[in-house]
């Protein structure tokens, strides 16, 4: 019997219901957080004796840090099921993600139901460089600190880990306590943004329609907190919209890992599936993945996103017809190894008197 899909052992909703809460602190405003250790198996306490409060560790979330892009050589992650682990790698969820006799007649009749749809969360469905921003000059207002307004260092604090940013280019600490309560309250910072947040990017709601209308599934991935995620997404209204998401929960060690996640959750292959994104890193990760990729040109320039397979300025510039003709030419065999036959060149016609005269 043919098995019709290849699906995670546990697929909860992705939007559980969440206490309400009026106060604006991030520790109320997501009163059910869970504070992990970090991986490295070391506590981080941070003293904040001038201000009086106890140590505590920072908030949940991979924000402000370098992430690796990932699948390279197309590897992937490994998950575990009641057999024992499993190894999920790109050439895996491609073969397994296969659509069985009904769905291929589904999608022959509706091919749009087909895709898949993955959005990147920081400046694809949020503002989020202006949060970081508004975060690193609250900072520095309670420091007693400039931040320098050339070019690179706002590259690299939009963009650049928040080590690298507090010791090589601001200079603003040079010891490891002083690093890690920097760290801390600048993370503390962007959630308060964050949970201010309450406008997507413009036109996103909009396309989010045209794609659900025509069926397509979509996903979003973070490095953010799962719950702090979900509560973002119900204050922009955006969470109807989204079968799937992926957090910081997920324990992805890339953008590529979480995209391919993301594909799992979706129940689509990853050749199938279309890549929102806003930082060639992130294009680079997709095509790693066998995804296309749509880069939305803002947070960088359009000539740092020639790779993406198209580039847009704003969602307006969108119909769902844009996402076929990424596939009309691939067809179902998409980014698929394939053999070049080399033909031996036909041999030279040797020249007599017969030929010439």
């Amino acid at each position: 019997m043919e098995s019709c899909s290849f699906r995670p052992a546990t697929a909860p909703s992705p939007f559980p219901s969440a206490p309400s809460s009026s106060s604006s602190s991030p520790r109320a405003s997501c009163p059910h957080l869970r504070f992990p250790r970090p991986r490295n198996g070391r506590q981080i306490r941070v003293r904040r004796r001038a201000s009086g409060f106890d140590a505590f560790p920072p908030l949940p979330g991979k924000v402000f840090v370098d992430e690796a892009i990932g699948a390279e050589y197309g590897e992937g992650f490994e998950t575990f099921r009641m057999d024992g682990p499993l190894k999920v790698d790109v050439d895996y969820l491609n073969e397994k993600l296969q659509e069985c006799f009904l769905q291929r007649i589904r999608h022959a009749m509706k091919p749009d139901e087909a895709f898949g749809l993955i959005f990147s969360w920081d400046n694809v469905i949020a503002d989020t460089d202006s949060l970081k921003l508004d975060a690193w000059r609250q900072l520095a207002l309670e420091e007693g600190k400039d931040i320098p307004s050339a070019a690179h260092v706002r590259k690299s604090i939009l963009h650049g880990a928040a080590d690298h940013v507090l010791r090589k280019v601001l200079y603003w600490a040079k010891g490891e306590d002083k690093m890690e309560k920097l760290k801390a309250r600048l993370i503390e910072l962007y959630y308060e943004n964050l949970f201010k947040l309450d406008t997507p990017i413009e036109g996103l709601r909009e396309w989010l329609d045209a794609v659900q209308t025509a069926g397509i599934p979509c996903a979003v991935v973070s490095s953010l907190d799962r719950r702090c995620m979900i509560k973002a997404l119900d204050r922009m209204a955006l969470s109807k919209y989204f079968k799937a998401i992926v957090t910081d929960e997920d324990d992805m060690e890339s953008i590529a890992n979480r995209f391919l996640s993301a594909a799992m959750k979706l129940d689509r292959k990853p050749s199938k599936c279309v890549v929102f994104e806003d930082d060639p890193r992130g294009v680079t990760a997709a095509h790693n993945c066998t995804m296309m990729a749509v880069a939305l040109i803002g947070a960088h320039p359009a000539y740092e996103l020639v790779q993406a397979d198209l580039a847009i300025a704003k969602y307006s510039e969108l119909s769902v017809i844009n996402l076929r003709r990424l596939f009309a030419n691939k067809g179902i065999s998409f980014m698929d190894l394939q053999k070049q036959i080399i033909e031996k060149a036909p041999p030279k016609r040797r020249l007599t008197v017969d030929t010439i005269f």
